[in-house]
């Protein structure tokens, strides 16, 4: 079967229009440009994020349903909150986004992660840009688990996770959506349904339903506090847990 994809222009930074997005497979849109920061907030601004294997072009999706989760109603599994609550593994915001987004490709095998070095990279320069951020867990002095994402308003548009110890990007995501929601965030976008996030409570979006949400909450900023490097709190006790 053949597929006809619009290719992205070298010196612009526009996109089709998400409608026009394939059904199969699921939201392809374009190829080609290049990942240049000001191309990729360009794409999570209209609801599009990159995404290519080994071999391929550049890709571009936007896929329908979307997974989304939301951060003031999410509650995570008992069995995690008897967890945390034994072991307290500690959270951060912005202290290691490079580190992160490294063990998210690394914990992966090399033929199969999307996040090749150039993908690394991108996603490196925009934390420096302050349009990426990451959430760490750490058991003790060591980083254990964590995620990442780009900020559009009052979306958070999840990017990948990883976990290098029990429950330890649950918990990442838990202590984010408290956090998130603390501060006026209002939707987590997570791309494509899959049976871990179904597990973890996310629920799907129309393509129409994401996208007017996407509309109205890139428009309104999360409180200027939200993120800046601090500790969060643990999600159990609502207190802060000090370095050290």
């Amino acid at each position: 079967m053949t597929i006809y994809l619009t290719e992205l222009a070298a010196d612009h930074f526009t996109f089709p229009s998400p409608d026009m997005a394939l059904t199969e497979p699921n939201g392809l849109l374009a190829y080609g440009g290049d990942l240049r920061p000001m191309r990729i907030l360009s794409a999570y601004h209209h609801g599009i994020f990159p995404w290519y294997g080994p071999g391929e072009p550049i890709l571009w999706w936007s896929p329908a349903p979307r997974a989304v989760f939301n951060p003031k109603t999410f509650k995570p599994a008992k069995s995690v909150k008897k967890f945390q609550k034994k072991h307290a593994y500690r959270m951060s915001l912005n202290h290691a986004t490079d580190r992160v987004i490294e063990l998210c490709a690394a914990v992966r095998p090399a033929n199969e992660t999307w996040l090749n070095h150039e993908m690394r990279n991108a996603y490196q320069h925009l934390a420096k840009q302050g349009a990426c951020h990451s959430v760490e867990v750490w058991e003790n002095e060591t980083l254990v688990g964590g995620l990442y994402g780009i900020e559009v308003g009052q979306l958070f548009c999840g990017e990948s996770m990883f976990s290098l110890a029990t429950n330890a990007s649950k918990i990442a995501l838990w202590a984010f959506c408290q956090h998130f929601s603390h501060h006026q965030g209002k939707l987590i976008d997570c791309q494509v349904m899959n049976p871990h996030l179904r597990s973890l409570g996310a629920t799907e979006l129309s393509r129409s339903e994401f996208m007017q949400s996407l509309l109205r909450l890139k428009e309104v900023s999360v409180s200027h506090s939200c993120f800046q490097p601090q500790w969060l709190p643990c999600p159990l006790t609502n207190s802060i847990e000090e370095k050290g």
